[in-house]
């Protein structure tokens, strides 16, 4: 089964080069398009890793009802 991330990692080298080849195939130069599709590659990794992060939602809660367990009231160490 394909995930997100296999679509992310076969995502990052098509970006970068179907967006720099189709601003070249227009008429942006070169060294012009090449950023642009950059760009474009950076963006898809940056929504991967932060808007989209790669942590289990049961890490997460796990570790948010061991930190309530240890606590007294009010968020405070009952140590």
């Amino acid at each position: 089964m394909t995930g997100y991330y296999d679509l992310v990692l076969g995502l990052i080298p098509a970006a970068l080069i179907g967006v720099t080849a189709f601003l070249a195939l227009v008429g942006l130069s070169l060294t012009a398009a090449l950023p642009a599709g950059a760009a474009v590659a950076a963006a898809v990794m940056v929504h991967a890793m932060f808007v989209r992060a790669p942590v289990a939602d049961d890490v997460r809660g796990d570790a948010a009802r061991s930190d309530r367990r240890q606590s007294g009231p009010g968020g405070r160490s009952s140590v």
